[in-house]
């Protein structure tokens, strides 16, 4: 990030263009949203900002930009449409004091002006770092339509109110005023009251509120999905957006994080196959500890929470305690795999089923039903099986699988570091060992991608199969 976004206070203070012909007209159109006083440079002067002039909106100066012109000055704006001309009044401003934005010339600016969502008093700036304005306007245009007029409205009277809502116990119980005031009682009071309607709306609301001494803990078992932050289901992400705690899984992407209230509390309980890890009691505890404390704690689990995610645990764990919860369900990696090498996991004539596996529990390597799964037509989502793809292939490959059966490995799928591999069953373990597969594997025995253009590795000669004695 090489620009920061921040807010300046501009009210009664002085803002200056220089140049004025459709540049700075361009300008002036934003700026004069605001409670800044502006004043406007220039020699050859554009009808409309002379009109702006006599209408009293700004102040005109009929001459180029001198020294002791910007003093006091907040912000510069060079827009002569003329580089020498930029260069020479925006030397001036920065002299005396003034940060200096200079139109279509970002090496030289001090500063960036986004494209801006007005509802004020809330105000949506949209800044590409100048590498994109065409992608700022479509953003903008997108939030316009999806954003409600009356929202500034509703934020103007919420924010004279504000201090009668000082009574309520910082934190949850606050926060929960305002969420049901901004997104539930606001907006219906004003569809059938009108503005009066609004204020007391918030009254009512406040009395309803001062008897909530202590907020309520609750726990929420989040699906985080396979990665892809556009994969969170509009629950997940609203889930993110309201929790004080957030007790997270080692696969949870930074940006999916990175959606998360900046005042929450994330904490990384994450844990890893034969590897250290946080001990199921430890997170157990977490979630009780915060959840009887009154926070909103989600428990974020990658793909679906309820696919090898420990649910059951936690849950036994915090009902011992009265903890209120619910589940967010979410998109498996299973799911997901399949659909980026472009495949079915169930098809008419192949499979009518599917077999979710892992390839490791609490013991070690899982043990299985082999002569069952290694039928002709099997389809089997396995999970966490890199490390234990030589035991799979062993067994399977001794109770009767075909050794060129397809399978296809999704090392962190829908992530940006994706990588499709195709090989069969007997060329599995060398496959994972050859190509340096380390990320989080999903393995689909049965499946080949369906387009070999999209693979990383094409291992199509079974060779080197393993003796009985070494797949025992």
């Amino acid at each position: 990030m090489k620009h920061f976004p921040i807010f300046i206070t501009v009210e009664g203070r002085r803002i200056i263009i220089s140049g004025g012909q459709e540049a700075a007209l361009a300008k002036l159109r934003l700026l004069l949203k605001t409670s800044a006083s502006i004043t406007v440079y220039a020699e050859d002067i554009h009808k409309d900002i002379m009109t702006l002039a006599i209408e009293g909106k700004i102040t005109l100066v009929n001459r180029a930009l001198a020294k002791g012109d910007a003093i006091c000055a907040t912000l510069f704006y060079g827009a002569n449409e003329d580089k020498i001309e930029d260069a020479r009044s925006a030397k001036i401003a920065r002299e005396e004091g003034a940060l200096i934005n200079i139109v279509d010339n970002l090496n030289d600016s001090q500063f960036i002006t986004p494209a801006i969502v007005d509802r004020d008093p809330v105000t949506i700036a949209i800044g590409t770092e100048g590498a994109a304005p065409v992608l700022a306007r479509a953003i903008k245009s997108d939030l316009e339509k999806t954003l409600p007029a009356h929202l500034g409205i509703l934020a103007k009277i919420g924010k004279a109110f504000r201090e009668n809502v000082n009574i309520l116990p910082m934190g949850r119980i606050r926060r929960d005023f305002w969420t049901e005031f901004y997104f539930n009682k606001g907006p219906e009071a004003l569809e059938f009251n009108g503005i009066a309607g609004i204020e007391k709306s918030l009254q009512s609301l406040l009395n309803v509120f001062k008897s909530k001494r202590t907020a309520e803990g609750h726990a929420v078992f989040v699906s985080a999905g396979p990665g892809d932050p556009d994969l969170l289901t509009l629950k997940a992400r609203k889930e993110l957006d309201i929790a004080d705690v957030i007790i997270h899984d080692r696969l949870i992407s930074n940006e999916i994080l990175e959606l998360a209230r900046r005042e929450a509390v994330i904490i990384n309980a994450g844990k890893e196959g034969f590897g250290p890890s946080i001990s199921q009691n430890e997170i157990n505890n977490l979630i009780i500890e915060h959840a009887l404390k009154g926070a909103r704690v989600v428990r974020l689990k990658g793909g679906d929470c309820s696919i090898y995610g420990r649910l059951d645990e936690e849950i036994d764990a915090i009902s011992k305690f009265g903890i209120n919860y619910h589940i967010i369900p979410g998109i498996t990696a299973a799911s997901a795999s399949a659909a980026v090498i472009k495949q079915s996991l169930t098809k008419r004539n192949r499979n009518g089923s599917i077999s979710f596996l892992t390839g490791h529990d609490m013991k070690g390597y899982a043990d299985y039903d082999w002569e069952k799964l290694a039928k002709k037509n099997s389809i089997l989502a396995i999970y966490m099986g890199k490390k234990a793809s030589r035991f799979i292939q062993g067994r399977m490959i001794m109770h009767g699988a075909d050794p060129k059966t397809p399978i296809s490995l999704i090392e962190n799928v829908s992530k940006q570091n994706q990588r499709i591999f195709s090989t069969t069953l007997s060329e599995l373990s060398k496959c994972i060992s050859q190509y340096d597969i380390s990320g989080p594997v999903l393995t689909l025995y049965g499946l080949a991608p369906r387009e070999a253009s999209h693979v990383t590795a094409f291992i199509d000669h079974p060779n080197d199969i393993p003796n009985e004695m070494e797949l025992a």
